[in-house]
């Protein structure tokens, strides 16, 4: 936490679905409120191939490698949720300016590991980098992991024992010093490829476990039950080590569950946060939920933010008491409820009326907010608002017609508090390639949701 501020954030741009024959590319932003170049895109690195939909990325070497002088942080690996393709980007030589390093064909994918619909990149300790899986190359629900060499970036095969992958894939999170790795999962990708049908729910398309894996012997030996059709997304332990204890993000459900380890050794869940649904009108159902799509943990485990992607806020928790989250601080930057919209809130537990559009620096502000990144020191959150294309373009048209953005909110880390910083905007609405969407941020130095503490 009293680690350098942020100078630069890497952003994959995604062009997928947009209408435009150009491939996705990794914008390098600059951040550095010092330089002529600030909020100002000032390198882009194109990917050899469209329609690739590049997703989570992750360092070939983070803070499960801390001690060991022969690892650098110098690669992002890059899967891709649309082709299954993996990128090595090299930031090493130049971090703003960075070069394509290696390219892993969806074939070799395929063939060592029977895996496809590659989502979440993490680096382990023992020199390897994990992929998770969402399916197989028919697009068949296979929630398993890819195994990367971290130096020669060859693929090994798979982390889990043969026959052992869980029924869904999606996120995970490892945490050594109790043995565990605990997975997620999303849906039956050949059905949510397609974007969200509501005639999809009570089938078991969609997930609802949280898997518990042994780190030692990759045994999947636990299941925990969030409900049916609650979607499990985004999972993170706390940061330190030693703690037994993390939070997941349901986006169907629109919930938040606390697991943690029990007094006989096995793992739990609680609900901890809900997010009540809006009666509405003009939407595709009588009742609007949030979709809890992202969250992120202060370095000092002290606050929870997560992002509510169709209600369109942004909410600030203390943990202290993980059993018992308190609200601090809440934000709304678009969704699809603001004043003036096709939708018409009819009943909010929340809210006495609809908020305002999202207006910054003139520039109205589509689409919902969707991936969060945290300075180290815990005082800036960033966002940008865009999640997946089918479903982008399904529930936000404007965002794939306009382009996304990344802004920034200056956070209380006090008293708990969110304000948005009305003098920071990147706009991808404007770049050369046409209109892009932002997803995921990364600093070169590490981040609060990249580095793993063993």
């Amino acid at each position: 936490m009293k680690g350098p501020r942020e100078r630069l954030i890497y952003v994959p741009c995604i062009l997928t679905g947009s209408g435009v024959q150009a491939p996705d590319y990794l914008a390098t932003v600059d951040v550095d409120p010092e330089s002529p170049c600030y909020c100002q895109v000032i390198h882009r690195l194109p990917m050899p191939y469209i329609n690739d939909d590049l997703h989570h990325c992750g360092w070939n070497a983070c803070s499960s490698c801390f001690g060991d002088t022969t690892k650098k942080r110098n690669r992002l690996i890059f899967p891709c949720l649309g082709s299954s393709r993996i990128y090595v980007v090299d930031t090493g030589t130049d971090e703003r300016a960075p070069g394509l390093h290696k390219v892993i064909e969806p074939r070799e994918i395929f063939r060592k590991c029977g895996l496809a619909y590659l989502h979440t990149s993490h680096c382990l300790g023992s020199g390897e980098v994990m992929i998770s899986a969402i399916g197989d190359p028919c697009g068949n629900a296979k929630g398993g992991f890819v195994l990367l060499d971290a130096e020669t970036f060859e693929v090994e095969g798979i982390w889990e024992r043969p026959s052992q992958a869980a029924p869904k894939g999606y996120d995970f999170w490892y945490q050594p010093r109790h043995n565990v790795m605990i997975s997620t999962d999303w849906g039956v990708p050949k059905f949510f490829l397609n974007g969200f049908n509501p005639a999809d729910l009570g089938k078991g398309i969609y997930g609802r476990y949280l898997n518990i894996w042994d780190w030692t012997t990759h045994c999947l030996l636990q299941s925990i039950d969030l409900g049916a059709d609650s979607v499990p997304f985004k999972i993170l332990f706390l940061h330190n080590p030693n703690a037994a204890h993390g939070m997941v993000c349901c986006a169907l459900q629109s919930s938040i569950h606390h697991f943690f380890k029990t007094e006989d050794g096995c793992w739990t869940a609680e609900k901890v946060i809900q997010i009540p649904n809006k009666k509405v009108s003009g939407w595709m159902l009588p009742e609007m939920l949030g979709f809890c799509s992202d969250i992120v943990i202060s370095l000092d485990d002290r606050y929870l933010y997560m992002s509510n992607f169709i209600h369109g806020n942004v909410r600030q928790y203390d943990i202290t008491n993980p059993h018992c989250p308190r609200l601090v601080g809440q934000v709304f930057l678009g969704g699809s409820i603001p004043k003036g919209g096709v939708v018409t809130v009819l009943e909010d537990q929340e809210l006495n009326c609809q908020p305002d559009p999202f207006i910054i620096q003139g520039r109205r502000v589509y689409g919902g907010p969707q991936m969060l990144q945290l300075s180290l020191d815990g005082c800036r959150l960033y966002v940008t608002n865009t999640l997946y294309t089918p479903w982008d373009k399904q529930f936000y048209p404007e965002l794939v017609r306009e382009g996304s953005v990344m802004i920034q909110i200056d956070v209380d880390t006090e008293q708990g508090g969110l304000c948005v910083n009305e003098d920071f905007l990147v706009d991808f609405g404007k770049e050369p390639y046409g209109p892009a969407r932002a997803h995921e941020m990364r600093y070169p130095g590490g981040d609060c949701t990249s580095d793993i503490w063993v």
